[in-house]
């Protein structure tokens, strides 16, 4: 058996023809000893071009094409355990798919900026091939429904994938958007654009401050509010319910306000301090 001490630098077409004579060799070796480790080591090392050929269809997703072939090793390492002598079949046909799989399988579950559900991971890919081959065939962006024809699903799961496909990537919220003319500017962030104030906020503080109010009232006065504002009942309609006229409903709902109203303005010279 021959010793090799760079295997990685065996030319392809060498390599092709001594990974036959490993790879009966590794058959024949006890799993656990030195010689099965050396020339199970061995088929790795002279075979890492062979990933590096598989990962070349991957140079465009912007990761680092020495991440992407380490997790294709793993496919490869697979596919070395794996392989039968007993099947004529050469083995970089019988590796590619381990491989390839491999790095699939890294991008599905761990390049995701937010997390979704593995099916719209998949249709992602489906929606990308789709909409590159219609894209080429009309000279136009492909429609909702063009694309749902062609992936063989329903529009609304065209649109899940669409949507989802943006969960791919992310930008930090403090990334730069570029700055003004001045030297001395700062670029603003992404935040500055999207951020907006929640009108709800002061909303949410008056009614932290009211309810305290509110709490005071007696059961019929909090009734009363609570038909007149929750339920959005009318002063007449509130009349019928309790059996009472629409002028006494209108004086009862005055006073319970003008009494909310005087609490609220007490609290605020105290919530200034």
């Amino acid at each position: 058996m021959p010793v090799f001490e760079a295997p990685r630098e065996i030319a392809p077409e060498d390599a092709r023809a001594l990974t036959k004579v490993f790879l009966r060799e590794l058959a024949v070796r006890e799993e656990g000893t030195e010689d099965h480790q050396y020339v199970r080591n061995t088929l790795i090392e002279m075979n890492t071009s062979l990933v590096r050929y598989a990962a070349q269809r991957f140079r465009a997703r912007g990761d680092e094409t020495e991440d992407i072939v380490q997790v294709g090793v793993i496919g490869l390492i697979k596919a070395i355990d794996r392989f039968d002598l007993t099947r004529q079949v050469e083995f970089a046909t019988f590796a590619v798919p381990y491989i390839v799989g491999e790095i699939k399988r890294f991008f599905r579950d761990t390049t995701w900026a937010v997390h979704v559900p593995r099916r719209l991971q998949e249709a992602r890919v489906e929606l990308a091939r789709a909409h590159d081959e219609l894209s080429s065939r009309l000279g136009r962006t492909p429609r909702v429904a063009e694309l749902a024809e062609r992936m063989d699903l329903s529009e609304d799961e065209v649109v899940e994938a669409q949507i989802a496909a943006n969960g791919y990537h992310s930008a930090s919220l403090d990334a730069a958007c570029g700055g003004g003319g001045d030297e001395d500017d700062t670029d603003a962030s992404l935040a500055d654009f999207i951020g907006e104030e929640d009108p709800a906020l002061e909303l949410f503080e008056d009614f932290h401050t009211l309810a305290p109010l509110v709490g005071l009232l007696d059961e019929r006065d909090r009734l009363l509010l609570h038909l007149r504002f929750v339920e959005e009942m009318t002063q007449s309609e509130i009349g019928a319910r309790l059996g009472v006229s629409q002028m006494h409903v209108s004086r009862l709902l005055a006073r319970s306000l003008a009494r909310l109203r005087e609490g609220l303005l007490a609290e605020a010279p105290a919530e200034a301090n």
